[in-house]
């Protein structure tokens, strides 16, 4: 859930997707976690892969710098790019999580997890969050940040034995091995333990929330960037059809949207979470090309989102609770469409908050950091 781009060239495209992620995880998360209209969009059932279609981006961002780096000095500095995510994705993090166990009276469920898991970073490993499930959608950042530290010391491995050109066999051979992880897990973990009664499906923690079996999304966007790095003249081909490839990934998200209809089902656990990461990766591919609707759209308003998505995501919970809390003493009806409105215009302030006063110092510091390096 990154705000920074591969090259120069702001890619207003992948603004609105992430403003469409964002949107789709407040969309899911309001469904399940607070009061809502009766009437709510039917679309709610899908915004869980909102977290996917971040994956994508992230491994599409992130990867990006990597192979451009690699491709220019044929290595890269794996401390220059820990200092870039650390001061990128910590503090903020931290301010979060210290909200969270410092003022339980703003939490939207009542227990944590111990305060080592989110500090380790291990907070989706045998997450059980029929028991602690505040601050539950930590566990994505979880996938995320492992992510940041396995990628790179696996390029540099590559690197070293001189066989990076052969990596594509690894991400295939990582994509195959998800179905038959998820499909082994399926029957050995989630059946022999399944509980109908449970209000959290026992699904999330061994099929959900576990890193190994969420590596799809992350492996979409690592393809897209390799083609587009190491493979110009077939990238410049396939992206002069943007606005077909935004088509294809539509249609393609649509199947899953029927196919993936229960979230603990069989098929959206073995076949959903693949096809999803190849239906926003078109999506993706298509809003970085520069023929595609989405390309030429600029929107102020999707780069401000984008800037805040990541805050968002960390302090929506919080902020939809203390309005639900604060504004139904009010007299608003917590299921009317204004405590929607509400709910989601305070998660934006709260947002602008946390971006003006802990994203922005600590990116200013970060670049004044690497341009010490740097010289």
């Amino acid at each position: 859930m990154t705000n920074n781009t591969p090259t120069k060239i702001h890619f207003y495209g992948l603004d609105h997707l992430r403003v469409l992620a964002i949107t789709l995880v407040l969309i899911f998360h309001y469904t399940y976690f607070f009061t809502h209209p009766d009437w709510w969009p039917a679309i709610a059932k899908f915004g869980w892969t909102g977290v996917d279609l971040f994956f994508v981006l992230s491994g599409f961002l992130i990867s990006s710098h990597l192979f451009q780096e690699i491709k220019n000095r044929s290595s890269f500095s794996y401390k220059h790019f820990f200092i870039k995510r650390a001061f990128r994705i910590l503090p903020v993090y931290f301010v979060v999580v210290a909200i969270y166990f410092l003022f339980p009276i703003l939490r939207e469920r009542p227990t944590l997890p111990e305060l080592w898991r989110f500090l380790t970073f291990t907070h989706n490993i045998g997450l059980d969050a029929s028991v602690h499930n505040a601050f539950s959608h930590a566990w994505s950042l979880c996938v995320e940040e492992h992510f940041y530290i396995l990628l790179p010391l696996i390029l540099l491995l590559l690197i070293h034995k001189r066989l990076l050109k052969h990596a594509y066999i690894l991400i295939i051979g990582l994509f195959i091995a998800g179905f038959f992880l998820r499909y082994y897990l399926w029957h050995n973990q989630y059946l022999p333990n399944f509980n109908p009664d449970a209000i959290v499906p026992s699904w999330t923690k061994p099929i959900y929330f576990p890193t190994y079996n969420r590596l799809d999304g992350l492996l979409v966007g690592v393809s897209i960037a390799a083609t587009y790095v190491y493979l110009p003249a077939f990238w410049n081909k396939i992206t002069n059809f943007g606005n077909l490839l935004l088509v294809i990934g539509l249609g393609i998200l649509t199947l899953c949207y029927f196919l993936c209809s229960g979230l603990a089902d069989y098929s959206t656990s073995i076949w959903g979470f693949p096809l999803i990461a190849i239906g926003y990766g078109f999506l993706v591919t298509g809003a970085v090309s520069s023929g595609s609707i989405l390309f030429r759209w600029k929107s102020k308003a999707s780069t401000f989102i984008a800037l805040l998505s990541y805050s968002i995501y960390l302090i929506h919970k919080i902020a939809t609770h203390v309005s639900q809390t604060l504004f139904s003493n009010f007299g608003v009806d917590p299921k009317s469409g204004l405590m929607a409105i509400i709910c989601f215009a305070t998660c934006v302030i709260f947002a602008w908050v946390l971006y003006t006063i802990i994203e922005i110092p600590f990116m200013k510091m970060r670049n004044r950091l690497i341009y010490k390096k740097d010289n």
